[in-house]
């Protein structure tokens, strides 16, 4: 069986594990992290221990049966989060792409990088892009025509709609609507709830129905 390791720890990263332990695909081995101390286990019930963080990845690369999934999620800190997943080096064939049973994903229609993580119940329509390391959550759905550029987040129960992009690194809320025909900016921020009817610039956060822009993030 194939091991995993997961780069991150709470949220996405429990949610890597989880989807993993049901796939029956990997072995999870446990966590790189950069803030838990080494040892220390991470999960209230189903628990894996940190085995040391990310500077380590070399060391267990080296075994050929272990795959990563990078579960690091940079809320208002999305540019630097990106960069940092950018120079880790990992091969895009030792990533893992976790797309769990009950998600929708219609094959041979859409394109899937590596490394993606699709939850319970979420939507990919035809047509559409998700890059490497873009993450659906929980009821999410993305429009037919759409693209994800990388390390995108969809948060549970948001919906795309058709012809959206969204940038790299950009997060969009729980809850939020993104009208048609819209372009998301690079490492912007759409708050949860938020209704987005107009193009969202690079390092935005908007909130609010219709969506404003809060600031521009520095």
């Amino acid at each position: 069986m194939k091991k995993l390791i997961i780069l991150g720890g709470r949220g996405v990263g429990m949610w890597a594990a989880a989807i993993a332990n049901e796939l029956g695909t990997y072995e999870v081995l446990g966590y790189l992290n950069d803030v838990v101390p080494v040892g220390q286990k991470i999960g209230l019930f189903k628990g894996y221990n940190v085995l040391g963080t990310s500077h380590d990845i070399d060391k267990f690369m080296k075994d050929e049966d272990v795959y990563f999934f990078i579960g690091f999620f940079g809320l208002q800190n999305e540019e630097a989060t990106y960069n940092k997943i950018n120079n880790l080096n990992i091969p895009k064939a030792r990533l893992a792409t976790l797309i769990h049973p009950t998600a929708y994903v219609p094959t041979g229609f859409c394109s899937i990088g590596k490394g993606v993580l699709v939850a319970p119940y979420a939507r990919i329509c035809p047509d559409s892009i998700i890059e490497d390391n873009c993450i659906l959550m929980s009821g999410s759905l993305i429009g037919h025509d759409s693209t994800m550029k990388k390390f995108s987040h969809l948060a549970a129960d948001c919906i795309v709609g058709g012809n959206v992009t969204v940038g790299y690194g950009a997060h969009v809320g729980t809850n939020a609507t993104i009208r048609e025909n819209v372009n998301i900016g690079d490492f912007s921020l759409i708050g949860s709830g938020s209704v987005v009817l107009k193009d969202v610039p690079k390092n935005a956060i908007v909130v609010g129905n219709p969506a404003t822009i809060l600031r521009i993030k520095q």
